[in-house]
């Protein structure tokens, strides 16, 4: 029957059944490069980048080798990562190769889903490793038929080629907001329209500055009557939400200070200079919401004057990353003090034209939000795709038509 599907029988094989199983050993560092001379060496997660082996260190000697689209296993922490062999590869201690008997697609997926499993094969204190006979002795649930085998990977595969092309857009629609943001919070580039001269300003004249939650101990966060903007809130979304709070106790005779909506907030110290005061803006409106005593606050006295969100972008473009890497004080901490800040000079279009740049700039952050939710989205499709096809719950048609 031409769409009849799948009904062979599933059996548990052991890895060594299904490849030629290569332990690592890492060669002499005498024989390591940066050269690129010999082979590339791999040595654990650090030389795996979605799912493939990258070039870090070469070797020029080293007898344990993997072909090209050979499969790697790391054995040591973690343990049970699998990427495919980019090119011809040393291998160190860290991983082994894996060289297929049969359909080296489906075992790769199958390996992916199997990686959580791995936790229970780990042993040591300062290492988690996992010796060549955990490794050949591990389980895999495997259809008899390699027809079967080649159409479950067949399916992961296509969604693996989506989740890529989705990641690459992504990268390419950051890469051009990134070179617009250059262009207009520059004024190399203007929007249709606007032909005015920028002018001039200090920090100081634009707003006003406030603090952080001072005075709070650790069981004022473990619950409480408020809420408070978190460090990483401020510095992973340029626009904020209740979603970037946390609770907080506030009591009635604190002075604190409130976060508004509209107000700029900028975290004030960093572990590198080129992180240090990056804006984001207070989204909504919400009552009793303070803000982490890592960062400080921003009011602006005339918002039609001054775009909160235009302010916010221009922090966190380069330019605003330049002023902020040249007024960066400290060594292994970098913090900025309220007085420099009030002091920088800023060179700005009209309110009008802020708010044209930072309409153009937010219209980018959707449409790339909106890439990252359907990527989002399709990395759960597959998760489910996988504990479905992989366990035999769910069998394909012959012919790979539901």
């Amino acid at each position: 029957m031409a769409n009849s599907r799948f009904s062979g029988k599933w059996s548990e094989k052991s890895l060594s059944d299904l490849a030629v199983v290569t332990m690592g050993q890492s060669p002499s560092s005498i024989f390591y490069n940066s050269r690129g001379e010999g082979l590339p060496l791999i040595q654990g997660n650090a030389d795996i980048e979605s799912r493939k082996t990258v070039e870090r260190v070469w070797t020029t000697e080293g007898n344990k080798r993997c072909d090209s689209g050979d499969l790697i296993l790391t054995v040591r922490a973690p343990v049970g990562a699998v990427a495919v062999a980019s090119k011809n590869v040393c291998i160190g201690r860290g991983v082994c190769g894996l060289k297929p008997f049969g359909d080296s697609s489906f075992l790769f997926h199958a390996l992916v889903y199997a990686e959580n499993r791995w936790q229970a094969l780990e042993q040591g204190s300062t290492f988690t490793a996992a010796n060549s006979e955990q490794v050949g002795q591990f389980q895999i649930l495997v259809p008899d038929d390699e027809h079967e085998q080649r159409a479950i990977a067949e399916a992961l595969s296509d969604v693996d080629g989506l989740l890529s092309s989705l990641e690459a857009l992504i990268a390419k629609k950051r890469a051009i907001k990134q070179a617009v943001m250059q262009q207009l919070l520059t004024g190399k580039t203007r929007l249709p329209g606007f032909s005015r001269a920028w002018v001039t300003v200090q920090m100081g004249q634009i707003g006003s500055i406030y603090g952080g939650l001072s005075g709070k101990t650790k069981i004022d966060f473990e619950g409480g009557n408020a809420r408070y903007m978190t460090f990483l809130g401020v510095l992973e979304n340029v626009i904020l939400n209740i979603q970037h709070t946390e609770p907080v106790y506030v009591g009635p005779s604190e002075s604190q200070n409130r976060v508004m909506k509209e107000d700029v907030l900028f975290n004030a110290s960093s572990e590198t200079p080129g992180d240090l005061a990056i804006g984001a803006v207070m989204g909504e409106q919400l009552d009793n919401l303070y803000l982490n005593s890592f960062c400080f606050g921003f009011r602006i006295h005339d918002k039609d004057k001054y775009v909160p969100l235009f302010l916010a972008y221009f922090f966190r473009g380069n330019v605003g990353r330049d002023i902020m890497n040249a007024l960066a004080q400290g060594a292994t901490r970098y913090n900025m003090s309220k007085s420099q800040f009030r002091a920088l000079e800023l060179s700005i279009p009209s309110g009008a034209e802020q708010y044209a740049i930072a309409s153009v700039l937010s219209d980018m952050d959707a449409e790339i939000a909106a890439l990252e939710k359907r990527q989002d989205k399709t990395r759960a499709i597959k998760q489910g795709m996988m504990q479905r096809l992989l366990t035999g719950r769910v069998r394909l048609l012959k012919n790979g038509v539901e």
